[in-house]
This record gives structure tokens, sequence and C-alpha cells, in this order.
């Protein structure tokens, strides 16, 4: 009976020790309203905030996890001090816009005494007129009264 009770007890603490931890794959699926929009998306993008650099731009990589689109990336300045780093998930993908749920930080070196600024939450990327990136609406720096622009370039070719 103990022997029984022992391989039992056991048996237990595998099933508990690889059952799938609660929430781990309840991660939310991208919801994609423009099909030709979310292949525009994907792949490696050009990313730029002004103060950084117009001529020296750093890039993004959107990338597809089992239904739940990922954007990751950063610009730097040539000397590596002021940069814009991204990251977090595509929450949706619309004909004109993305919406987008993470961290944006900016470090320059004129702004916010030149620490970084953290920026954590839901933000959203549009398109306007006829351009070819999408631009962080969320424009004002929460951390002093400037106004921050964050493009996500279109791919080419």
């Amino acid at each position: 009976m103990f022997i029984a009770s022992r391989r039992l007890f056991a048996t237990f603490l595998l099933l508990v020790a690889f059952a799938p931890i609660a929430g781990a794959d309840d991660t939310p699926k991208t919801t994609v309203t423009s099909p030709s929009m979310k292949r525009l998306l994907l792949g490696r993008h050009h990313l730029s905030l002004q103060w950084v650099s117009w001529d020296r731009f750093g890039s993004v990589v959107v990338t597809d996890q089992a239904g739940t689109l990922t954007i990751k990336g950063e610009q730097k300045s040539r000397d590596g001090v002021d940069f814009v780093r991204i990251d977090g998930v595509v929450t949706r993908v619309d004909a004109k816009e993305f919406g987008f749920r993470g961290t944006i930080v900016t470090q320059v070196s004129h702004i916010n005494g030149g620490k970084p600024c953290v920026r954590d939450g839901e933000f959203t990327f549009a398109i306007k007129a006829n351009r070819q990136y999408w631009r962080l609406q969320q424009m004002d720096n929460p951390c002093e009264p400037v106004t921050d622009y964050v493009d996500v370039y279109f791919r080419r070719g």
C-alpha cells in the first residue's frame, strides 16, 4: 500500500510539473481586419524618432507567433546616447492603422534631462494621407512638453 501511494504521488508530481501553466497560452491573438496590411506589416521595417536621426534609421521586426504579431526594435544615434526602442504585441491590424500594446522608450540628450522616458500601455500607429509609414498617434511625450514622431516605415520591394 505504501509503495502504491508513493507511485501515485510521484505520478501526481510529474503531471503537475509538466502541466501547462495557467495563462501561458492565453496570449490574445492579433485581430486582423485587413489581411493585405498584415502582409505589409510582417517583416523588417525602418524605425525613426525625429530627435535621434532622419538619415540613420533603426529597424523593427514584426513576426507572427501562432497568430499573435510581435514587434521589437530600436534606433540609436551615431554616438549611441539617443535612442527609441519598441517592444510588444500588435493587438489589431486595420486598413490604415495598427494597435500596439507594450513599451516605447525614448532617450534624447536634450529632453527629460537626457534620461529615458518610458511609455507602457496601448498605442495606435496610423497611416495618414498617402504617407509610406505608420506614425505613433500618442505623440505627446509624457516626460516633457514636446512632440515625438515615432514612425514605422513600409518595407521596400
